[in-house]
């Protein structure tokens, strides 16, 4: 998982070769998925035109991710503001205008594929040695070999998990294209160990808020389709 700095440990032994075998098996798999819905008669019927939200309403209410590029809105963090590595990945960003429940099944069908693309292209270019996580001793944890057997690690290790450590004054705001839309983080310090003000800017929360709109002039026994397609997750919108 991810920390303050990196990694906290390298990739496992026989991680690569797993995540090989995965590109090879998973085009088909998706292929077979696709090949279960996109004809199916009662599939269609039940999410074509339901849930429908216009561009201008999805982008007035928040929305992101596969909600919003399901209403033609193309709109990719990655795209827009890239970060980490993504500028040297070759990617498309799926869109659909129907702005329905099927169009944001399509959508989120096809960034199945686009990421796969990423992940082989990721492969390629991931540096086969060299450190996984920054040497920064005032704000990156040691390792735990170091923390285990060094007074050195134990004492740094002991001191940012009991204090932390001091942010420059000042404020950020950093979002990046989770799998829900756009996942940011806006905070302000005054230079202490602890922020001044945070907000999470939570995907499910933003995208939840449109089911008014789209449920508008629908039947009840869609809205289990239509809060399926908008993908939340519960504890995200009720943190």
């Amino acid at each position: 998982m991810m920390r303050v700095g990196g990694m906290p440990a390298d990739l496992p032994d026989g991680w690569m070769e797993l995540l090989g075998d995965f590109l090879k098996i998973m085009p088909e798999r998706i292929q077979e998925y696709e090949n279960l819905l996109k004809n199916n008669p009662i599939w269609i019927r039940r999410t074509r035109g339901v849930g429908v939200i216009s561009a201008e309403d999805a982008v007035s209410y928040g929305l992101s991710g596969a909600c919003l590029r399901g209403s033609g809105v193309n709109y990719d963090v990655r795209k827009a503001r890239p970060y980490q590595v993504y500028d040297r990945f070759d990617f498309e960003v799926p869109v659909h205008t129907e702005g329905d429940v099927y169009a944001r099944y399509r959508v989120r069908v096809e960034e199945m594929r686009q990421s796969l693309r990423i992940l082989r292209q990721a492969v390629v270019q991931m540096p086969r040695d060299g450190h996984w996580i920054a040497d920064l001793p005032d704000y990156v944890l040691p390792s735990k070999v170091d923390t285990m057997t060094t007074i050195e690690g134990q004492t740094r290790h002991f001191v940012l998990i009991i204090h932390g450590f001091k942010a420059p004054p000042g404020e950020v705001y950093k979002a990046v294209e989770a799998p829900k839309g756009e996942l940011g983080y806006y905070i302000v310090s005054t230079g202490e160990t602890e922020p001044y003000r945070m907000h999470v800017r939570a995907p499910s929360y933003y995208n939840l808020a449109g089911l008014p709109r789209m449920s508008q002039n629908g039947l009840i026994a869609d809205i289990v389709a239509v809060i399926g397609s908008l993908d939340i997750v519960l504890g995200e919108v009720d943190r």
